[in-house]
């Protein structure tokens, strides 16, 4: 008989680690005794590998950002409004997230290596078709097309990472992540602001089309396989619907899960509504939004790094996280109160550094709120890490349209939509995670 969701996760919750714990070693799951199991071969490769995995999480972000200067451009070159053409954006982000519910609970049955190829094959196919797109409609499919096979880079990245790492080893790894992924945000916007210097919008996804080639190719020389054969599941979509049935059972799973996806939504809506509020509400230029844009990166950055060199062993996770969010919710109702004239008429200045903390502040909410989550479980690595970025595509998608549902002549939307999810984080971490009921 199947077993029950609250069995499944019974049984996640047994598989949780320690504080102290570290990778799997040798023999640990499985691999004869003196035969090194494939991820802690993978991990002994170091600096190349975590360039690799960086470089696959930071798919996303090249995805989206890198056309962000571009947005303003595309309402007029294919005449659509700036609420169509945010579409794009939310096509490329839902296809993210469906595409992981699918990717994920492959890479548990076939392995990370063949699923991760595929899906950036056919990511290079779309983001191709992309350039030629004649109209909004055309362009929005193959974004939707584009995010639906690039979400195998991102999945399966965070399920290599659980594959070779556990506890406080798989926090610091996720924060040396960021480190490396982060620098996507801030050379995609300033790449996609040069590229617009030579030519039009297009060639944005020529430049994200040679990436994509780019990354295949090292991927596949350089990242072997870290799911060895006797760990995989043999079952078909039947198991994988009960596996994610059991993570979603796991009340403090989904806590985690809900409070980082509302977390990347707060960032997102930043993402989604900054070219717009920082070049037509502001008045500035492509290439100086590109600068902020950048600017929010390092400081996201800079914090991250804190967190997983600093923090991580001397702070609890959960306490960094805490007020990692307790930092982003003073930092949206700031930006509300003065995108809504609270303080009378403010500058680009004042809302630019409410954003930097807010930004920054992200790089406490991230990694930590992934470490926690995929703690609960070591069965169902792939499974896991698709719950967790289609739950955080998903909301940033909703999060999307509506920061420009009162036209381009306000912030308020964006502030207002920040606020909304940073409290939610807030309140889905303290009624859910209950960090205070727990002493692992």
């Amino acid at each position: 008989m199947p077993e029950s969701g609250a069995s499944r996760a019974q049984q996640e919750r047994t598989d949780i680690p320690t504080a102290g714990s570290g990778p799997a070693r040798p023999g640990a799951t499985g691999t004869p005794p003196g035969k090194p199991a494939a991820a802690e071969a993978a991990r002994r490769t170091g600096l190349l590998v975590t360039l690799v995995l960086g470089g696959l999480t930071a798919v996303p972000p090249l995805s989206m950002d890198m056309y962000l200067p571009a947005l303003p451009a595309v309402t007029d070159s294919l005449h659509a409004s700036a609420a169509t053409v945010q579409l794009t954006l939310t096509a490329c982000l839902t296809g993210l997230a469906l595409g992981q519910v699918v990717v994920g609970p492959l890479s548990d049955r076939w392995g990370r290596r063949r699923p991760l190829l595929l899906g950036l094959i056919i990511y290079i196919v779309a983001t191709a078709m992309c350039v030629f797109a004649p109209t909004t409609e055309l362009l929005i499919g193959f974004r939707l097309l584009q995010g639906l096979a690039g979400a195998a880079a991102i999945v399966i990245a965070r399920a290599v990472v659980r594959d070779m790492y556990d506890g406080v080893e798989m926090a610091r790894f996720f924060s040396t992540l960021m480190l490396i992924s982060g620098v996507a945000p801030i050379v995609a916007p300033l790449i996609g602001g040069q590229v617009l210097r030579f030519t039009d919008w297009r060639g944005i996804f020529a430049v994200l089309t040679v990436v994509g080639l780019a990354l295949t190719l090292v991927v596949w020389k350089w990242l072997g396989e870290t799911l060895p054969p006797q760990d995989r599941h043999t079952g078909g979509l039947g198991d994988a619907l009960r596996s994610m049935r059991g993570l979603l059972a796991d009340r403090v799973f989904t806590g985690y899960m809900i409070a980082g996806s509302l977390a990347f939504a707060t960032l997102f809506s930043y993402v989604s509504a900054s070219p717009f509020v920082v070049q037509e509400i502001y008045g500035a230029s492509p290439q100086t939004f590109s600068l902020l844009f950048g600017i929010n990166s390092v400081g996201l950055i800079i914090v991250g790094q804190i967190n997983g060199k600093i923090l991580v062993g001397r702070v609890s996770l959960d306490k960094a996280l805490a007020f990692g969010l307790s930092v982003i919710v003073l930092a949206a109702a700031a930006l509300l109160l003065m995108t809504s004239g609270v303080f009378g008429e403010v500058g680009l200045v004042p809302v630019a550094a409410g954003l930097f903390v807010l930004m920054s502040a992200m790089g406490l909410a991230m990694p930590n709120t992934n470490a926690q989550a995929l703690m609960r479980t070591k069965h169902a690595a792939g499974s896991a890490s698709a719950l967790l970025g289609t739950s955080s595509f998903l909301i940033g998608a909703v999060a999307s349209p509506l920061v420009g549902i009162a036209g381009e002549d306000t912030a308020v939307p964006m502030a207002l939509v920040q606020l909304v999810c940073a409290v939610g984080a807030m309140a889905c971490f303290l009624g859910l995670c209950r960090p205070w009921q727990r002493t692992s």
